[in-house]
């Protein structure tokens, strides 16, 4: 079925073609035939690279330019998120039947808001937790949505983003049943369930654009699924980096799933001491080019003088350690053929769309702590297994599994190779889960009785699989949780949510969070001033997820400011027993884990650089930015929850203390750290200076800000705009001529108590 042929309008199709779309590929033909671009939900379940994003715009399209629809497409992830604005940025401009031009938003951050400006927009590339919090302010522009397009969707059976998921497309049902759906997902064994439940046809397909060929590799030889084998030349002692090189010789390009961070790491180091040998001086020039980039972007640390290193060598390593902005020059520079090997831990499966002609499992065991090691799901394989092959590069893709003995790859080729993968089971009732999603149901007006709870939880997928009356009793035992804590209450028969449970939901954090907040601030214990009792605070809650555990060497230094701060905590800490029961235990490392959580955002707010937390403290830039994120975040709903229950004493520390974590400094910092595009290393230097203030900044001459470490004529420009200076752009060319630029190196502070 060619594109031309296709019921949309001729402007879309003159755009698809000069993008190289012409034909549909067989899983695309059978949606259309299904009625996907005539409104019918559709479950479309169909390997990586077969086209499903396609089908998605396809119908966008006939939504947004003949029906004056609105489109609200959701993903798991905020990269991925990213990924599906690019691709349907190329039809922003497109003309609407009527009138006016197609726009396209992106939305995946600040849950306190209903964003009442994407109403303006036809489609929203939106994060499935944007998409709840969205619901649950009641934006009034949702229910304009005419397609909802779910991607990612076997991630239902995940108990940390299934139940979102799950509620929102349940909500969307509710709030316009006359919405097209369209779920999408690479592997889902059950896709005939999922559109029971969502009242859809589906499309189930092995077919891919690039034939996948699986196998099993032990010392030197492949056994593929079919009973061929092949035979690899043995140029390194590590298989998993032989197979590689032998790719990248051939042409391809590699990617290897590691179980550990560190073993991600330790594998591209190695592997681009093998790849270098076969780069070209031009591919070398290029490759020297993107390690200097990596180290220009954010603070130099040990993590990414690794990864300059690697990439040097054409290899590279990923992982969620790695800082966001190095995550995407990897990430772009992979799909440009320029990195040849990327070493990644098994989270890439699940995010951006990196194919590779070979992609190889070097371990298929997993590390949790607390569980120790197992092995990973079917499903998780298939996720790995469906990067290998790029369209329109290779003519067929490898999923190889790396076996270290012949009865393993027996065991292996049985287990992975030849079975199918688990069936999706909702996890909507993990109590976590349950307890944020049933108040934000009576939070936001979608039931307002206990038998209207129940009404709404009976059309989710959970009750779909297990039956009504399962959902009933985790429901009830809910409800009287959040009864308990004031978070709702009853009037009769009616049910409502009170101003305590109403500015939770909206705030978008765990009710024990909000209820720990509460009796923190009504408790009378503690000093609200504190850095460290405010920062314990948000530490302490479950929204603090997955918390830092230390290491034994750390343990005595967080004991230390226990007993330096006890007296200061809002919660009342531990007693330093010296004996403890199993429980107690358990309790004690957990708290012990809080603790370093407040002395990782601690040093942080005081100015010590990424690359001593990484070297002090292991904590990764990644990782180190995602807790500085949720810190930020559960400060500021404590601040909200504060100004609910009159707190005052609690209101100005909060908010100074938020600030302090968005940014990483001092408290003299936040007027220079606060400007765009200075951020904390720049502000000391500022601030040494002698410009302690936006006034200063103001009266400051462009040769006195171009003499500042790190500042360049664009930034002093910014910053004079931002104060409200003017400045010629003759001032700043003499300037530039005169002045020097000096590294920033030297304006790194030591950690000291508030």
């Amino acid at each position: 079925m060619r594109i031309a042929d296709l019921e949309i309008p001729e402007e879309a199709k003159r755009l698809l073609a000069k993008h190289g779309y012409e034909e549909l590929y067989p899983p695309q033909e059978e949606a259309v035939r299904k009625g996907a671009l005539e409104g019918r939900n559709l479950v479309l379940a169909s390997p990586t690279a077969s086209g499903k994003t396609l089908v998605a715009e396809l119908c966008a399209l006939k939504h947004v330019l003949e029906r004056g629809g609105k489109v609200l497409y959701l993903t798991p992830l905020r990269a991925l998120a990213s990924e599906k604005f690019a691709d349907f940025k190329k039809y922003a401009g497109l003309g609407k039947a009527g009138g006016g031009r197609v726009r396209v938003a992106l939305s995946t951050g600040d849950y306190d808001s209903s964003d009442p400006h994407l109403a303006r927009y036809d489609i929203i590339i939106a994060t499935n937790e944007k998409a709840d919090s969205l619901m649950r302010h009641r934006a009034h522009w949702l229910g304009e949505d005419s397609l909802l397009v779910a991607a990612e969707v076997h991630l239902l059976h995940t108990a940390d983003r299934g139940p979102t998921l799950e509620v929102a497309l349940t909500r969307m049902m509710q709030v316009n049943p006359e919405a097209q759906i369209l779920a999408l997902s690479a592997t889902i064994e059950n896709a005939e369930e999922i559109a029971e439940w969502i009242g859809a046809d589906w499309v189930s397909t092995s077919w891919r654009p690039v034939p996948l060929r699986e196998g099993v590799l032990y010392r030197d030889e492949i056994i593929f699924r079919d009973g061929s084998s092949r035979r690899i030349p043995v140029e390194h002692s590590n298989p998993s980096i032989n197979l590689a090189l032998q790719t990248v010789k051939g042409g391809g390009q590699a990617l290897i799933f590691t179980e550990t961070r560190r073993v991600a790491l330790n594998l591209a180091l190695k592997a681009g001491q093998a790849v270098s040998k076969t780069l070209s001086k031009s591919e070398r020039r290029i490759l020297r080019g993107i390690a200097e980039e990596i180290l220009s972007v954010g603070e130099k640390t040990s993590l990414s003088e690794a990864l300059a290193k690697a990439v040097a060598d054409g290899a590279c390593a990923h992982h969620a350690g790695i800082h966001s902005a190095h995550r995407r020059i990897i990430e772009e520079n992979f799909r440009r053929g320029f990195i040849k090997v990327l070493a990644a831990t098994p989270t890439l499966a699940a995010g951006v769309n990196l194919p590779a002609r070979t992609v190889i499992i070097n371990s298929y065991l997993r590390y949790e702590p607390g569980l120790g090691r197992f092995e990973i799901p079917i499903l998780e394989y298939k996720q790995m297994a469906g990067r290998a092959g790029r369209p329109r590069y290779d003519e067929a893709g490898e999923a190889i599994l790396v076996a270290q003995s012949r009865d393993e790859q027996e065991f292996l080729m049985e287990y992975y190779i030849c079975s199918r993968p688990e069936r999706i089971w909702s996890k909507l009732a993990v109590e976590k889960a349950l307890r944020t999603h049933v108040l934000a149901v009576v939070a936001s007006g979608f039931a307002w009785s206990e038998q209207g709870v129940h009404e709404f939880f009976s059309k989710t997928f959970y009750a779909h699989q297990y039956g009504e009356s399962v959902v009933e009793r985790p429901v009830a035992q809910t409800l009287g949780y959040l009864t308990e804590k004031g978070l709702l209450a009853f009037e009769g028969a009616r049910l409502r949510a009170t101003p305590f449970g109403k500015r939770t939901s909206e705030l978008y954090i765990d009710p024990v969070t909000a209820v720990t907040f509460k009796e923190a601030f009504h408790s009378g214990r503690g000093n609200p001033s504190s850095p460290i009792a405010l920062l314990h605070l948000v530490a302490s809650t479950p929204d603090m997820a997955p918390k830092l555990y230390p290491s034994k060497r750390e343990i005595p230094e967080l004991q230390n400011l226990l007993e330096e701060f006890r007296e200061d905590f809002l919660l009342e800490p531990p007693e330093p027993s010296g004996w403890r029961s199993a429980g107690e235990a358990l309790d004690y490392e957990a708290f012990l884990a809080e603790l370093k959580c407040v002395k990782v955002l601690h040093a942080w707010i005081s100015e010590v650089r990424e690359a001593e937390l990484l070297e002090k403290y292991k904590v990764e830039p990644g990782d180190l930015y995602r807790l500085v994120e949720r810190a930020e975040w559960l400060l500021y709903a404590a601040g909200e929850l504060a100004k609910l229950f009159k707190k005052k004493q609690f209101v100005a520390p909060l908010a100074e203390l938020r600030l302090r974590v968005k940014h990483g400094v001092k408290a003299e910092l936040l007027p220079l750290a606060s400007l765009e595009g200075v951020g904390r290393i720049r502000a000391r230097a500022l601030y040494a200076a002698g410009f302690r203030s936006l006034e200063d900044l103001r009266r400051a001459q462009p040769a006195q800000l171009l003499a500042i470490p790190g500042i360049g004529g664009k930034l002093a420009r910014r910053i004079k705009e931002q104060v409200g200076g003017l400045v010629r752009k003759e001032e700043l060319e003499e300037a530039e001529g005169k002045g020097v630029q000096h590294s920033i190196e030297p304006y790194v502070t030591e950690e000291k108590a508030d």
